[in-house]
């Protein structure tokens, strides 16, 4: 997929940042100070970073300083350091926002140093991550890390209604979930995440929906996207799915007696569910997503390395991003912050091959494609979750839902 740069972006799942720094000739800097790269680094501390920054600083004597930004500041940063034009040499940036500051000029083409570098190189990387870094053909950033969706199941449930493995298709996860639901009152087989905005739109995807024409009108109304929105209906309507937030953690409804056994989400929910409940060691799993009849395409975001276009210190900086871009480099990183890899070669390392579950989302990432290039997707997004709710609470025709939503999107596109 290739975004154009004419299209600004405000997506959901992600954002990050920059804080403004004074000009790289500021006289009152020391010698050393002025050939330092600087390295905006999302996140709350920089624990995760600071040895395999150390470790660059040891083999190529270049000083780095990380100056660490919290999410939720991130974007007014950004914004700042923009508008007054200056910045650090390397920043970690969200990989929703790419578009957005690819178009205001803040960030360096890197196609040249990309393209004969055996690092940087794109088929490295997985598809999805590199669709999020490509503009009118040439790249802004590098892939750094990654996330995608899987399915999480209790294997034991599963086995008792006749299922040795998780569902593969959309037919399967539908009659798993009945089954399951089948085991009595307030038992459910799958849960049709309603807060997730994605949620959707990745179904739709999966039934063979583009979302997007190539002119970028919205495709929401035709068969694709609603017979994958009443498919999602249809196990709330036969109760195989909640159809509200049952208000439980997920040791609560994955654990225990699995109200819900069958769940999408990412992979940061595997420790959260070892923690949550030890009781079902041994009884869960996780798989890739069912396929639909255009295959299993789940969603990816994650965060992108790119050169600020203020820096002085340009192939300095895109030495950095090499070195944060190996293999071994992006396994570190993933052992000390659970971010998964975006170079494949990473994945062959015996911190994932051992770790079946991880696994599993190395393999999903080489069918995921990240949310559409748009500014306004943000509340397209919201607009269909209204849509949606629609749909489960008071009954509403799903194609006269997204008649609407495909009326709503066109207005906004206008704008």
């Amino acid at each position: 997929m290739k975004f154009s740069k004419k299209i600004a972006l405000l997506g959901a799942s992600a954002l990050f940042s920059l804080g403004v720094l004074a000009a790289c000739g500021n006289n009152s800097k020391s010698d050393s100070e002025s050939k330092e790269l600087t390295f905006w680094y999302m996140g709350d501390g920089d624990q995760g970073i600071k040895p395999i920054i150390d470790d660059f600083t040891k083999e190529t004597g270049i000083k780095v300083k990380i100056q660490s930004i919290p999410w939720s500041s991130s974007r007014d940063k950004l914004l700042t350091a923009v508008a007054s034009k200056s910045g650090p040499d390397v920043v970690q940036m969200g990989t929703s926002y790419m578009s957005e500051f690819v178009d205001a000029g803040a960030l360096v083409d890197l196609s040249d140093k990309i393209k004969d570098n055996d690092v940087l190189k794109t088929s490295n990387f997985f598809d999805g991550s590199v669709a999020t870094t490509e503009f009118d053909g040439k790249y802004y950033a590098v892939p750094w890390y990654t996330e995608t969706r899987a399915l999480y199941y209790r294997s034991d449930l599963l086995k008792s209604v006749g299922y040795n493995e998780a569902p593969k298709t959309w037919e399967e996860l539908a009659d798993a979930a009945k089954k399951l639901a089948a085991r009595g009152e307030g038992k459910y087989g799958f849960n049709v995440d309603a807060a997730e905005p994605t949620f959707g739109f990745m179904f739709a995807r999966q039934n063979g929906s583009e979302l997007f024409s190539k002119k970028n009108e919205p495709l929401f109304n035709k068969p694709a996207m609603v017979d994958a929105v009443k498919y999602l209906d249809s196990m709330i309507k036969d109760g195989s799915a909640p159809s509200t937030n049952l208000g439980l953690d997920i040791g609560q409804s994955f654990g225990g007696e699995g109200i819900v056994p069958m769940f999408i989400s990412g992979p940061w929910m595997i420790n959260s569910i070892k923690d949550a409940a030890p009781d079902i060691d041994g009884k869960w799993n996780v798989a890739e997503l069912p396929s639909g009849k255009d295959g299993n395409t789940s969603i990816t975001g994650g965060a992108n390395l790119a050169v600020f276009s203020s820096s002085k210190k340009q192939d300095d900086a895109v030495k950095l991003i090499e070195f944060l871009s190996k293999p071994d480099n992006q396994t570190k990183f993933f052992e000390s912050t659970n971010s998964l890899p975006t170079n494949k070669d990473a994945w062959k390392n015996d911190t994932f091959t051992s770790n079946k579950m991880i696994s599993v989302f190395g393999k999903q990432l080489e069918n995921s494609q990240p949310v559409p290039a748009l500014k306004q997707w943000d509340e397209i997004a919201q607009n269909y979750l209204k849509q949606w709710e629609q749909i489960v609470s008071n009954g509403k025709d799903v194609q006269k839902a997204m008649d609407e939503l495909n009326t709503e999107t066109e207005t906004l596109l206008k704008k």
